[in-house]
């Protein structure tokens, strides 16, 4: 997993500079920042609307006495949906309106679901349960 983040962390950036410098090329450098700030406007903007959304359902669950986990991974996704639309970069803004949008999330929240899964019964990851009684 180290690794793979190591990867992401050195080759990602190095790809968005060169995607900037490509588009800058193209539609110039004005349009290039421009479209960096309109990412992040309607990211940010995106990021609110998707999270007021899921913190309602989380507390109609509540309300009815079930636990939230759907609603606990969309927030994750969320959340990491909006850091990766505030990072300039346009790799970065797809990543992050895939984790926004409901239709694209779907996908990719089954995914960290099996993971989760497969590593609670491995055992790299456990899950306590602190009830009051």
């Amino acid at each position: 997993m180290f690794r793979w983040i190591l990867l992401f962390v050195l080759v990602v950036p190095a790809l968005e500079i060169g995607i900037f410098i490509w588009a800058g090329g193209k539609v110039g450098p004005w349009w290039v920042i421009f479209l960096i700030i309109l990412t992040g406007v309607v990211g940010a903007w995106l990021a609110r609307k998707q999270g007021m959304e899921t913190l309602f359902k989380a507390r109609q669950s509540i309300a009815t006495g079930q636990l939230p986990h759907t609603e606990i991974f969309d927030g994750v996704c969320i959340l990491v949906g909006a850091a990766f639309l505030l990072t300039p970069g346009f790799i970065t803004d797809a990543i992050g309106f895939c984790l926004l949008l409901p239709s694209t999330r779907r996908p990719i929240k089954r995914w960290m679901q099996k993971t989760l899964k497969i590593m609670m019964d491995k055992g790299t990851v456990t899950i306590i349960n602190h009830r009051r009684r």
